[in-house]
């Protein structure tokens, strides 16, 4: 008769360690996805260019005033991108990809999309970004949404 391996030896070599990305990682991350994000916006303003020129004259005009009306609306748009983006690539980002990380939830299983719309609008929140300056890096889209962004490498 065969004796099977010992459970516990093999519930110890599929354990996995977590590590939170660092501080640095993290602001690497943002200026990446923000970068993409407004190459994104600069593609579409390019389309509609093409398509109805005249679209962009009514945009030109001189309204004083709008200047909040529009930085809450690229906010608000960068929110949406950013929870597109984490839900459709489950956790992940431009940002992410370049940088090695993966968003996550506090026990180490992959975000739901639900949750990425929740990271996405909880970074519209104003001063959003300085709340990831710290040791650790724990700013408030992971609070508010039970996750973290952790190293994803393979060991």
């Amino acid at each position: 008769m065969q004796v099977d391996q010992n459970p516990t030896l093999d519930l110890l070599a599929d354990e996995v360690y977590y590590e939170r990305a660092s501080t640095g990682k993290r602001f690497a991350n943002y200026i990446i996805d923000l970068i993409v994000f407004y190459l994104f916006v600069m593609a579409i303003f390019m389309v509609i260019l093409m398509v109805s020129p005249p679209t962009f004259t009514s945009m030109t005009s001189d309204d004083s005033g709008t200047d909040v009306l529009d930085r809450l609306m690229s906010i608000f748009f960068y929110a949406i991108f950013m929870s597109i983006v984490e839900g459709l690539l489950k956790g992940k980002s431009v940002g992410k990809y370049i940088t090695k990380t993966r968003a996550v939830y506090l026990d180490g299983s992959r975000i739901s999309v639900g949750t990425a719309i929740g990271r996405g609008f909880s970074r519209a929140v104003p001063l959003c970004v300085f709340s990831a300056f710290g040791d650790p890096c724990n700013p408030w889209q992971d609070r508010w949404t039970n996750t973290m962004v952790i190293n994803d490498v393979k060991l």
